[in-house]
């Protein structure tokens, strides 16, 4: 007989499941961020959204969650994976060496922030103590959401990256000394003072713990699992690190992600940190999900119509008085105008240790209700933002870098166009590498660079560059298009070159145009706008690694070059057959290299 299975108890799972495997790649396909997507979803199938509907229409509790403080712990282990993430990419030494960003612009933006905020709350009419809370949960900005995104789009470890880190990092380690003082404040009395150093130097205590049992026990640990060949017994191993860092520091009062973080730290120095970060990475894209889906399940959209000035008005009001502090201190850090304005962008809107300080707040008196629910929704709906305001500030802040002073030495003469030469589009490496080659045959070119630094290096070192937008057609004619034995495009931005090709072929339909392209589908698409030869990075790397493989293995040279340039041409023939509409123009080598 078999035993009665309740449904019910997978509810839950099946539809975390279902929105990583059917909803969010349907997100995906609409270029909605999956961070917005997996909200959206928890707004969805929340008490707030078709949970309204249950009781009318019993059968949709079937796609709903009853008890979404049910999924509260797994949603915390996926912040927790998260920071033991961005541990395994750092290590103590790095850590050390961004102890001015993390404790000097971390430090700045939190108080800063924390001032700018509470004092908008006492002009709003709140008393000091529930305004210095309110303050203090804004300052604080969503390490899940911001560092996803950042990694989403491939920018965690670029200097806007390593910037928001730091001060996010910043962030976690301040809402301990927080979370305690509003528990004092809340009624902690006489001993208030022994307590706050009772549980300092537990928190010193655990972390000392981790960190000198971490170093002692990992990498034996590791060694003794790596020996069985077991991948199974790796992921328990894992998933031990993990859970036993996070809920040692748990147990001090301190958060499971500082513990996390401390485990990915004392892991970076190991010899198994590439295998750990690959055994985890699914772990933390599922877990993180769930906690995605936790923040939208406490989204009320009535709430925001009901109150719109106090939500959408708060929520607004708290990114741009953010973003003001955050821009100002990263500009101090020098930062250039751009990437600080991304940078608050993306910390500038509330987080998940903003929630939790206004529910322990509210859950001692010091935040009335009614004004914590407001400010509950506020800060919730900046998270949700945070995509949004990262496709923003990636499309929109670049505009405010300062246009470059040129000295008129580096713009090319008037008479530039008098000598029929080969135009390179840009002088970075690989213009740099075709300019060398072009001077070994003895074959004249001219260059446009819009970096003028790199323009009056190359001047310097007598190389025929000069500054400019090449995709001017005007420049275009001074540079002598009109009698240019070729034009090669070394650019790397997609709409630059498009422009680019576009112009140089309309003032000159017969000329040989050779580009740059990423890949296969980017060069199909250059010969449709009008390239007559593109050279995609990915094939040629691939082309010249199977090269050296070949001849270092004791194949004869000439038989590899024929077979190279074979799979070269056949390559090239199912790319220009991607373009059917391209004018290919296959004359043009001959032309080059004939002088014609």
């Amino acid at each position: 007989m078999e035993a009665h299975v309740d449904p019910g108890v997978f509810k839950e799972a099946l539809i975390v499941l279902a929105a990583a495997g059917v909803v969010i790649p349907l997100f995906d396909r609409l270029r909605v961020s999956p961070v917005l997507g997996y909200m959206l979803v928890g707004v969805a199938v929340g008490p707030f959204g078709l949970g309204r509907a249950v009781a009318a229409l019993p059968w949709i509790g079937a796609f709903t969650f009853d008890d979404p403080a049910a999924i509260a712990p797994v949603a915390e282990l996926g912040v927790v994976v998260l920071l033991f993430m961005i541990g395994l990419e750092l290590s103590f030494e790095r850590l050390w060496v961004m102890r001015r960003l993390v404790f000097g612009l971390g430090a700045l933006q939190v108080l800063v922030s924390t001032a700018v905020l509470a004092g908008l709350a006492v002009l709003a009419g709140m008393a000091p103590a529930g305004a210095l809370v309110v303050g203090v949960a804004g300052a604080m900005s969503s390490t899940a959401v911001v560092i996803q995104v950042l990694s989403a789009e491939k920018r965690l470890g670029t200097a806007l990256g390593r910037m928001c880190f730091a001060v996010l990092l910043f962030q976690d380690l301040a809402i301990v000394p927080v979370l305690v003082a509003i528990g004092l404040q809340g009624g902690a009395g006489a001993g208030g003072g022994m307590l706050v150093w009772l549980m300092v130097a537990r928190a010193v205590l655990a972390v000392g713990a981790v960190v000198v049992l971490g170093r002692l026990t990992l990498r034996p640990l590791f060694r003794s699992v790596a020996r069985t060949g077991s991948s199974e017994l790796f992921v328990a191993a894992c998933l031990l690190v993990v859970l036993a860092s996070a809920l040692a520091t748990a147990a001090a009062g301190l958060s499971m992600a500082l513990g996390a973080l401390l485990g990915g730290l004392l892991l970076a120095g190991t010899e198994f940190r590439r295998q750990v970060e690959v055994t985890i990475e699914p772990f933390k894209g599922l877990l993180l999900g769930v906690f995605l889906i936790a923040v939208g399940l406490g989204f009320d959209p009535l709430r925001i119509v009901a109150a719109p000035l106090a939500t959408l008005g708060g929520a607004v009001l708290l990114v741009l008085a953010k973003l003001a502090v955050i821009a100002v201190a990263a500009r101090l850090f020098g930062l250039p105008w751009p990437m600080a304005v991304q940078a608050g962008l993306l910390i500038g809107p509330g987080g998940e240790f903003g929630l939790v300080v206004l529910s322990v707040a509210t859950s001692h008196g010091l935040l009335p209700p009614a004004v914590a629910e407001p400010a509950l929704i506020a800060v919730a709906l900046s998270m949700a933002a945070i995509p949004l305001l990262s496709a923003f500030g990636r499309r929109h802040a670049p505009r405010l870098a300062r246009k470059p002073v040129v000295d008129p030495a580096l713009l090319p003469p008037e008479d530039a166009g008098g000598q029929a030469r080969v135009i390179l589009a840009g002088f970075g490496r690989v213009g740099q590498t075709v300019a060398s080659l072009l001077e070994a045959h003895a074959i004249p070119y001219i260059a446009i660079d819009r970096d003028p630094d790199r323009v009056a290096r190359q001047r310097n070192a007598g190389k025929p560059v000069h500054w400019g937008n090449i995709i001017l057609p005007a420049l275009l004619r001074q540079l002598g298009i009109a009698n240019a034995r070729a034009l090669v495009v070394t650019l790397d931005e997609r709409a630059a070159v498009d422009a680019l090709v576009l112009a140089a072929r309309i003032e000159r339909p017969d000329l040989l145009i050779v580009v740059r392209a990423r890949d296969a589908a980017h060069a199909a698409h250059l010969y449709h706008v009008g390239a007559s030869d593109a050279v995609p990075e990915t094939i040629e790397a691939s082309l010249q690694l199977s090269e050296a493989v070949l001849v270092d293995i004791g194949v004869p040279m000439g038989p590899v070059l024929v077979s190279i340039h074979e799979r070269r041409a056949e390559f090239q023939a199912a790319i220009k057959a991607a373009a059917p509409q391209a004018d290919l123009r296959p004359l043009g080598r001959r032309r080059l290299r004939d002088g014609r």
